[in-house]
């Protein structure tokens, strides 16, 4: 089949089903049909049904993958939106973020020593609670993996959106400030989406959250390396 009818009929299936699981998703509310994790599984099912390799699903799947850039930069309008709160909130904001990212990214790298991975596997994970495109970055210049990394992004995220509301309601963390940064500093991009159910004042504090921390993270994980590796 033509490679241009192969790209439009994948990045259109892509569309449809991210489509139809945001309507069902939109109606019942219920965190498994969350549109990227749903959709991803979806996907992942269909691939395996009919025995389609990765690399030719890629053809339009990488058409999706090129909105990620403008998506992450369209953020800056509600947090320009909301700039006085960040403001008036400077510094709580910054020992969130800061705090969020360190727990994040030494723990994991504690738990993984402990329990003997492999040193390029340590490297690959530890970017694991920042955005795609940093992640991956980090990761290959640390010495891991970066499709991996990827991967484990994703997990991360998925992980926060499903137990993050929990974990909130939990420990009674009900301000806005407060779940936007918890969600954008754990979950990063998922987080975001998350955290704007709420309301858009948590959805540009996650988004304040998840680029302050793949800020953070590309010093701190190159630090890390520097004292344990």
């Amino acid at each position: 089949m033509n490679v241009i009818l192969l790209s439009l009929l994948f990045a259109g299936m892509t569309i449809v089903i991210y489509l139809l699981f945001n309507s069902l998703y939109v109606k019942y509310r219920w965190i498994l049909l969350t549109p990227v994790l749903a959709t991803t599984a979806a996907l992942i099912v269909f691939l395996l049904l009919f025995d389609i390799p990765y690399e030719q699903y890629m053809l339009g799947g990488q058409w999706v993958g090129s909105f990620l850039g403008p998506a992450v930069v369209a953020l800056a309008v509600p947090l320009y939106k909301q700039r006085d709160l960040l403001f008036q909130n400077l510094w709580p904001i910054a020992l969130g973020v800061t705090s969020g990212v360190f727990t994040g990214m030494v723990s994991g790298l504690l738990l993984m020593k402990l329990f003997q991975f492999s040193n390029t596997l340590i490297l690959t994970a530890l970017p694991k609670s920042l955005t795609t495109p940093v992640a991956m970055q980090l990761a290959e210049g640390m010495g891991g993996i970066s499709s991996l990394a990827a991967v484990l992004v994703m997990v991360a995220g998925f992980s926060g959106i499903i137990f993050g509301s929990w974990l909130l309601k939990l420990l009674r963390i009900d301000s806005p400030i407060g779940r936007g940064i918890g969600l954008g500093s754990s979950a990063h991009g998922l987080g975001t989406a998350k955290a704007f159910e709420y309301g858009p004042k948590d959805g540009s504090m996650s988004s304040v959250a998840m680029t302050l921390c793949a800020v953070a993270g590309s010093f701190l994980g190159p630090a890390l390396v520097w004292l344990f590796f």
